[in-house]
C-alpha cells in the first residue's frame, strides 16, 4: 500500500513537472514569435534611388555599422572582427552586397527582420552582440534605406566566421530562453509633450546609436533591466568601463552646456572633458559625422536623462607606503605633462585633479589609458589632438597599482585605492 502510494505521488509530481516544463517551454515560444510578421522574400528589382543610398550612408555612420562589421583586413562591411563576451566570441559577419557571403540576395524584408526581430535571412535567432534590442526602435524607412545603401556597397566575398561560444550558449534554445527574458520588438512611439528636437534625439540615441548597448549594467546572462538602462557598466570584453550617462559623476551630461556636449560628440574634445578608448572610436567612425541638428538632438535627449545616484564606493584604507611610491612614480612620468599637483595644461593635458575619469568607482580606463596609452580621436575639429604614450612596458604591476592610487587620492581626489593584485588580474 505504501509503496503504491509513493508510486502515484511520484507520477502526480513528474506530471505536475512536466507540464511546468511545457509552459514554460510554450512561452519561450510565443515570447519569440509574438508580432513578428514573415519577412516578404525576393530581392527587388528596382534600382533604389541616389536619394534613399545617400541617406542610409548616414544611418550607416549613425550605427557605426562599420565599426563591427570591418575586421583587420580593414575591408568595410566584410565582418571578421572577433566582439569578446562573457560567453564566447562573436564574429561580426559579412553585410557587403556579395550574393554567396553578404546581403546581397537578401530582401528589404528580410533586412528589416534582421534589425527588428533579430532573425537571419534564414530565420535563426541572432546573437545580441548585434544590438537588435536597440535596433529594433529604427523604422522600416530607415531600415530601407540602410538596406539600399549596403546593397550599394562592393561587393566582397568573405565567407563569415564560426562564432566560438560554450555550452550552452552556442545553442538556439538558450537564445531563445534570453530573447523570452529580455528582448521586445518594438519601436519608439514620439512622447507628444517634448519637443522635437528631443524625440529625435532619443530616436537616435535609443535606436542606432545603440548607447544603452555599452553604457548599462549587465547581469550574468548578459541582459539588462530599466533600472539598469544607461546607469554605466564594464564593456563585453570586461577592459573597459563605459561610465553612467544618468550620473553626472561619471558621464552625464545634465547640467551641461549643450554646445558643450555637441562638441564633445563632434570633436572628441570639450571644456570639460574628451574621450578615449572604445568612445574615441566611437566619434572617430560615427558622431563626427551627425549633422549638427542631429547632435544637438542628442545632447537634448541625455541632458534630460533622470539622475541616478552613484553607487556607494567600497571604502578601503589608503596604504601611505603605497602612496609615496605612486608619488614617486607620477613625479618622474607624469608631472612633466600634468603638473605637480595634477592642474594639467588647459586645451593639451588635461587636468587630474578633480577629473570624473579618474575618480571614477572603477580603474580599469586609468589602468588602461596609463598601461596602453590615451589618445583622442582625429577628426575634422580635432585634427592633431594631443595623445599619451603607453608605460605599461616601464612600469611593473605593484608601479602602476601605486600610481593609479596615488593619483586617484591626491588633489581632492577620494577614488578607491588600487591594488597589485587588480591590477595584475585586469579587474
Amino acid at each position: 500500500m505504501r509503496a503504491t502510494r509513493y508510486r502515484q505521488w511520484w507520477l502526480k509530481g513528474a506530471l505536475a513537472t512536466i507540464m511546468v516544463a511545457a509552459a514554460l517551454a510554450a512561452a519561450v515560444v510565443w515570447l519569440n514569435v509574438a508580432g513578428e510578421a514573415v519577412a516578404e522574400t525576393g530581392v527587388g528589382a528596382a534600382p533604389a534611388s541616389a536619394e534613399a543610398i545617400a541617406r542610409g550612408a548616414y544611418l550607416a555612420r549613425a550605427g557605426n555599422c562599420m565599426g563591427c562589421h570591418t575586421g583587420a583586413a580593414g575591408q568595410a562591411f566584410a565582418g571578421g572582427r572577433g566582439i569578446e563576451t562573457p560567453f564566447g566570441v562573436v564574429y561580426a559577419p559579412n553585410i557587403t552586397s556579395d550574393a554567396r557571403t553578404g546581403i546581397g540576395a537578401w530582401s528589404s524584408g528580410e533586412f528589416w527582420r534582421a534589425m527588428h526581430h533579430g532573425r537571419s535571412k534564414s530565420g535563426r535567432l541572432l546573437y545580441p552582440a548585434f544590438p537588435y534590442p536597440s535596433f529594433t526602435n529604427v523604422t522600416r524607412e530607415d531600415s530601407d534605406a540602410l538596406y539600399a545603401y549596403l546593397r550599394s556597397t562592393k561587393p566582397i566575398e568573405r565567407p563569415n566566421r564560426e562564432h566560438e561560444l560554450r555550452l550552452p550558449y552556442n545553442t538556439q534554445a538558450a537564445l531563445a530562453v534570453w530573447r523570452a527574458l529580455y528582448f521586445r520588438p518594438g519601436q519608439t512611439a514620439a512622447v507628444p509633450e517634448r519637443s522635437a528636437g528631443w524625440n529625435r534625439g532619443r530616436y537616435l540615441v535609443e535606436g542606432l546609436g545603440h548607447c544603452v548597448a555599452c553604457h548599462s549594467g549587465r547581469n550574468f546572462l548578459g541582459g539588462t533591466s530599466l533600472k539598469s538602462e544607461f546607469a554605466g557598466g564594464l564593456m563585453p570584453d570586461a577592459t573597459w568601463y563605459a561610465p553612467s550617462l544618468a550620473t553626472p559623476h561619471e558621464a552625464g551630461v545634465q547640467g551641461w552646456p549643450r554646445a558643450e556636449v555637441v562638441r564633445l560628440l563632434k570633436t572628441g574634445v570639450s571644456e570639460h572633458a574628451s574621450v578615449t578608448g572604445p568612445m574615441a572610436e566611437v566619434v572617430f567612425s560615427s558622431t563626427q559625422y551627425l549633422t549638427d541638428q542631429d547632435l544637438d538632438a542628442m545632447a537634448q535627449f541625455l541632458a534630460s536623462l533622470p539622475v541616478k545616484p552613484p553607487e556607494p564606493a567600497t571604502r578601503r584604507r589608503t596604504d601611505a607606503d603605497a602612496m609615496a611610491r605612486g608619488k614617486k612614480v607620477y613625479v618622474a612620468d607624469c608631472a612633466a605633462c600634468h603638473g605637480d599637483h595634477g592642474e594639467g595644461v588647459a586645451n593639451i593635458y588635461p587636468a587630474l585633479a578633480g577629473n570624473r575619469a579618474v575618480t571614477l568607482g572603477s580603474h580599469v580606463n586609468l589602468l588602461q589609458v596609463i598601461r596602453h596609452g590615451g589618445f583622442a580621436p582625429t577628426t575634422a575639429g580635432n585634427p592633431e589632438p594631443f595623445g599619451m604614450p603607453p608605460f605599461g612596458q616601464d612600469l611593473s604591476n605593484e608601479e602602476l597599482a601605486d600610481v593609479l592610487t596615488y593619483i586617484r587620492g591626491s588633489w581632492g581626489n577620494a577614488a578607491p585605492p588600487v591594488s597589485r593584485v587588480q591590477v595584475s588580474s585586469g579587474e
